[in-house]
């Protein structure tokens, strides 16, 4: 379902793009190993569409996106070289790097643009101003994004959204940018949109919801909105101990929030019939890859062990509730994924989800380490309905919360 009330992209093709300047707001921010070799090209990959029908039709794309937290400041580490190497690779053509963000070369080399050429803007967040909670100054970095792609006769260019997994936030290249030149979504941001507004405006049940992830805080806004909507709520990863405290249970060393303990009591109380928590888990006497796995009972387990791992009970009880799931929202790992003696939980959890799905499920993957976790066990991208690329911004999105990217899309559309 499309919102109406946002231009697309191909309403600005329609327009006609050839020989104009277009600069789009793209997620790459991707992440690297100790080298600073890419580790996973998914959001790159999801970039494409959009980057390949603007450069087709003949614009001139500058790119902006960020890599990682340099803190207002630039950082030789969190460059967005290796990316833009890596983008010319799939689009097949040249993606020239700008050594600055708005600086003198990035304008040199805007301003040399040809019909269909590509120029990639350094690390968005080196410049301290897409950050600041300061209007003027966030606004003032605007300016100097919507002039790289200006007319010689100074008419404005466009702008395209299409970094989902920034839309939450109020930064310069995201939200203050479509307030300066005419703005479109694009085709990812749009197909984000369309799935989310399925989860939350037309879900065919049974509907299932899969959490993971370290800490119930994190979710507890998204558990309070879909406990309701829900026919079952999977609960694992590191925030199902704190669940597990509620009951009264001990939970040796594992990650506990004491100050969430309480609101998970009265999460058990009010949704009993949907809440389901592991029955075993695999522990551990440290957090480590080498550590030796034990797999014990949820309710026992030892004083000296932490979990780091949902167990292959839960994993058989939870595939059973997803089993005939017509939609499945699932977000965060079952356990220390990373570590391969505690990935055996978020493989047999999305491998029944992606049973479902072979079914005739439909299925969303809510972006950040879950998105990772398909990737890194090996999983085929095509077993699942949809992998979003925005974990925070899909969860915001399903609380109902106002994303301000989305927000202003929707103001300048009209």
């Amino acid at each position: 379902m499309a919102d109406t009330a946002i231009k697309s992209l191909a309403d600005l093709l329609a327009e006609g793009v050839a020989g104009r300047g277009v600069l789009v707001r793209s997620d790459l921010n991707v992440p690297l190993d100790a080298d600073g070799a890419i580790t996973d090209s998914g959001r790159i990959d999801a970039s494409v569409p959009t980057l390949s029908a603007l450069v087709d039709a003949g614009a001139k794309v500058v790119v902006t996106a960020h890599l990682g937290r340099p803190d207002g400041r630039p950082d030789p580490a969190l460059s967005l070289a290796p990316v833009a190497a890596a983008l010319a690779e799939r689009l097949g053509r040249h993606v020239q790097l700008a050594t600055d963000v708005v600086g003198t070369d990035a304008l040199a080399r805007a301003e040399g643009l040809t019909d269909g050429d590509v120029l990639l803007l350094e690390n968005i967040r080196f410049d301290p101003r897409e950050t600041s909670k300061d209007d003027a100054q966030r606004l003032a970095l605007a300016r100097e994004l919507a002039e790289l792609v200006a007319a010689p006769d100074g008419s404005a260019g466009a702008f395209v959204s299409d970094g989902f997994g920034v839309v939450h936030r109020k930064q310069a290249s995201v939200y203050d940018v479509a307030t300066l030149l005419p703005s479109y979504a694009g085709r990812l941001v749009a197909a984000e949109v369309a799935v989310l507004t399925q989860l939350t405006e037309s879900t065919e049940r049974p509907y299932a919801v899969v959490l993971g992830g370290s800490k119930v805080s994190d979710k507890l806004a998204v558990i309070e909105s879909l406990a309701d909507k829900a026919d079952s709520l999977v609960i694992g990863g590191g925030m199902c101990f704190t669940f597990l405290a509620a009951q009264g249970l001990s939970v040796g060393t594992s990650l506990v929030q004491p100050e969430m303990v309480d609101t998970c009591k009265r999460l058990l109380e009010t949704y009993h019939d949907v809440i389901r928590l592991p029955v075993d888990v695999v522990v551990a006497e440290r957090f480590a890859a080498d550590a030796e796995p034990q797999t014990v009972p949820a309710d026992a387990i030892p004083g000296d062990r932490m979990g780091l791992d949902i167990g292959p009970g839960s994993v058989e009880r939870f595939t059973a509730l997803l089993s005939n799931a017509k939609t499945v929202f699932w977000n965060g790992p079952m356990g220390v994924f990373e570590f391969p003696a505690f990935a055996a939980g978020t493989r047999g959890v999305a491998e029944a989800i992606a049973a479902a799905t072979a079914k005739g499920g439909f299925s969303v993957v809510g972006g950040g380490d879950s998105a990772a976790a398909v990737r890194a066990l090996g999983l085929p991208d095509d077993g699942f309905s949809h992998i979003s690329t925005g974990g925070g911004a899909s969860l915001e999105y399903l609380e109902g919360k106002t994303l301000p990217g989305l927000d202003v899309l929707r103001s300048t559309g009209q």
